[in-house]
C-alpha cells in the first residue's frame, strides 16, 4: 500500500468518527418507518424531526390533526425544527405545521427491558422555544439509562389564542402536548422505551405546562411521574385572565377594530403567521419587562363538539383534589429575578409602578386605596428607602422572581400536599457554577451575585453547546442522576444513595439545597417580600 493510500485510509477512520450512521428502522404504531443516526460517539440513538400530529393551515387555533403519512423510511435527521416566533431582528422564523418530536435511545435500550421514558417540555414564556438539541442536548440525561423525548408545540397566538367559539376554542398549544404524549404512549416501545413509565418534566412554561398535565382530563394515564421546574399553572403570568381583551387588541394592533369573536377569529386566519407571531402588543407603563405575554393557556368556555384541555381555574382544581394524582418534583432557583431584571432598561426601571405591577396579579382588590397600601407595603419591603435604578437592581430583581416562580411553587406544593397520597418533593437550586448561562447573559450586575438566576439549572441537565462540561461534571452527575432516579424509581435518592432527600409533607416541611454541598432544610425559605405576598393572597385571591 502506498503511503498516499495509507493515510488516506487513517484519514477516513478518523473523520468516521464524526460521521453519524444510520440506525436500524423502527415501525411505528401504524405500520410507518422510521430510521435515525448513532451519535458521534456510538453511545445512543438520535431521532430528530419525527411529527406527531398536524399544525397546518386547516388547524389553526384548533386542535392538531394527525401527522401526514409517509411512504418508504422516513429519515429523522431533521434538527432544530421550530414553531414560529419572533427572533432578533424583528424576524420570525419557523414553519406553521411544526409539530415535532426528538427521541433519544441509549443502545442498551435494546438489551432487555424497556427503559424509563423521560418527556421534557421546553420553556419560553409560551411564545418562543423549541425542543431542539441546540440547547437541550440529550447527552447528560441519556447516558444515565433513560430514553429522552423533546416536544415542539404551538406558541404565541398560533397557539394560544382562546376566543371560546367552536373554531378557535382555546390552548392549541396545550392540545399539541397532549398529542405528543399520546404519541409516546404508542410508539416509544419501537424506540426502547416503556410506555409504562413515562416522567413529564419542563421548565418554566414548560414547567407551567407540566402543572396543567396534572389538571387537565385529556392528560390522564398519559404519565406516570411529574418534575415542575420553576413555573406553575397558578402563577399570574400562566394564564390568560381576560382572554377575549388579549384577541381584541391584537386585532387592533393589525388594524381591525373589531370585538365579536367571530370577527376576531376572521381577521387572524387572514393574518399571515409571520404578523399574527410577529406582533407585539404594548407593554402597559409601568410594567416589569416580564409580564408582556398575551397568549398563555386559558380557562375555555364548554362547546358542544369540542373536547376541552382545561374547563376551571388551576387553583380551584387542585384546592378540589380533582387532579391527576403522580408523584411530583416541584421546585425553583434562588434568585429567578435575575434574568428578567436584567432585560430591564433605563426608560423602563424609571417607569415601574407598584401599584400598576399589582394589577397583573390574581388579586381582587375591594378598593383603589386598599390597592395603593399593598403597593406601597411591597415597595418598602422590597426597596426600602433606595430609588429603583441599575444601581439598586439586585433589591428590584427578587420582585422578578418571587411572586411569579417561587410563590407560586410554594402555593402549588401545599395545595397538592392537602389532597394526594403520592410523594412530593421540593428544591431549590442556588448553585452558581460555569453553565449558568441566563445569570450570565443577564448582566454585568449579576455575575458575581450570590445563587442561581431562572433557568440556570438546565444547563446541568442538558448539553448545551458549545459550553464544555469538564469544569463541573460534579453537578451534572448530582442533577441527572436525582432527575434520572426519580424517572426510575419514583424516587431521586433510592436506597444505597449518599444523600437522601426526603418527601415534603405539610407538617414536616423540607426540600433540598441544590448547591456545592446538597442540603435538606427543614422549611421552606419564606422571606419578609413573600410572607407578604402569602398574606395578600390569602385576603384578595380573584374569586
Amino acid at each position: 500500500m502506498s503511503v498516499r493510500l495509507k493515510w488516506l485510509v487513517l484519514w477516513s477512520l478518523w473523520a468516521a468518527r464524526f460521521i453519524r450512521q444510520p440506525t436500524p428502522i423502527r415501525r411505528l404504531d401504524d405500520g410507518s418507518l422510521v430510521s435515525g443516526q448513532f451519535s458521534t460517539d456510538g453511545s445512543f440513538q438520535r431521532y430528530t424531526g419525527i411529527p406527531y400530529a398536524s399544525s397546518e393551515y386547516k388547524y389553526r387555533f384548533q386542535a392538531p390533526g394527525p401527522a401526514a403519512k409517509w411512504d418508504g423510511v422516513f429519515e429523522a435527521v431533521r434538527e432544530h425544527i421550530r414553531c414560529p416566533q419572533p427572533y432578533p431582528l424583528s424576524q420570525v422564523l419557523g414553519l406553521e405545521d411544526c409539530l415535532i418530536l426528538n427521541v433519544y435511545s441509549p443502545n442498551q435500550a435494546w438489551d432487555g427491558a424497556p427503559l424509563p421514558v423521560m418527556v421534557f417540555i421546553h420553556g419560553g414564556g409560551f411564545k418562543e422555544g423549541a425542543g431542539s438539541s441546540l440547547l437541550y442536548g440529550p447527552e447528560y440525561l441519556v447516558s444515565q439509562g433513560v430514553v429522552l423525548v423533546t416536544v415542539n408545540y404551538r406558541l404565541d397566538a398560533h397557539g394560544f389564542l382562546c376566543l371560546g367559539i367552536k373554531e378557535a376554542p382555546g390552548n392549541a398549544g396545550m392540545k399539541d402536548q397532549v398529542a405528543a404524549l399520546k404519541w409516546v404512549q404508542r410508539n416509544i416501545r419501537a424506540f426502547g422505551g416503556d410506555p409504562d413509565n413515562v416522567t413529564l418534566f419542563g421548565e418554566s412554561a414548560g414547567g407551567a405546562s407540566v402543572s396543567y398535565h396534572l389538571l387537565s382530563p385529556m392528560s390522564k394515564g398519559l404519565f406516570h411521574k411529574a418534575i415542575i421546574q420553576s413555573g406553575s399553572s397558578i402563577g399570574s403570568w400562566a394564564r390568560q385572565r381576560n382572554p377575549i381583551a388579549n384577541a381584541v387588541a391584537l386585532a387592533k394592533e393589525l388594524g381591525h377594530n373589531v370585538k365579536d369573536p367571530h370577527e376576531i377569529y376572521s381577521v387572524l386566519m387572514n393574518t399571515s403567521l409571520t404578523k399574527l407571531v410577529g406582533t407585539e402588543l404594548p407593554r402597559q407603563k409601568g410594567k416589569l419587562m416580564l409580564m408582556n405575554l398575551p397568549f398563555v393557556p386559558c380557562t375555555e368556555q364548554p362547546i358542544d363538539g369540542v373536547e376541552p384541555f382545561l374547563t376551571e381555574k388551576p387553583f380551584n382544581v387542585l384546592t378540589n383534589g380533582e387532579y391527576n394524582k403522580v408523584p411530583v418534583i416541584i421546585g425553583y432557583n434562588d434568585e429567578e429575578g435575575y434574568y428578567f431584571a436584567g432585560q430591564e432598561t433605563n426608560a423602563s426601571l424609571k417607569d415601574i409602578d407598584f401599584e400598576v405591577i399589582l394589577g397583573t396579579y390574581d388579586l381582587d382588590f375591594p378598593s383603589d386605596e386598599k390597592r395603593k397600601e399593598a403597593a406601597q407595603t411591597l415597595r418598602k419591603l422590597y426597596m426600602g428607602d433606595d430609588e429603583i435604578s441599575w444601581a439598586t437592581i439586585l433589591k428590584l430583581s427578587r420582585l422578578h422572581g418571587e411572586p411569579y416562580f417561587n410563590l407560586p411553587g410554594h402555593i402549588e406544593t401545599e395545595l397538592i400536599l392537602k389532597t394526594t397520597d403520592k410523594p412530593v418533593y421540593n428544591y431549590e437550586f442556588q448553585y452558581g457554577g460555569w453553565r449558568n448561562l441566563p445569570k450570565f447573559v443577564a448582566g454585568r450586575p449579576f455575575w458575581h451575585a450570590p445563587g442561581a438566576s431562572h433557568a440556570d439549572e438546565l444547563f446541568y441537565l442538558f448539553n448545551l453547546f458549545p459550553i464544555p462540561s469538564m469544569f463541573e461534571s460534579k453537578m451534572i452527575k448530582t442533577m441527572t442522576t436525582l432527575w434520572t432516579n426519580f424517572a426510575k424509581y419514583g424516587v431521586p435518592t433510592p436506597e444505597g444513595s449518599e444523600v437522601q432527600w426526603p418527601p415534603t409533607s405539610l407538617s414536616s416541611p423540607k426540600r433540598l439545597e441544590l448547591n456545592e454541598t446538597l442540603k435538606i432544610a427543614s422549611a421552606i425559605n419564606l422571606t419578609p417580600t413573600l410572607q407578604y405576598w402569602i398574606y395578600l393572597y390569602d385576603k384578595y385571591r380573584e374569586k
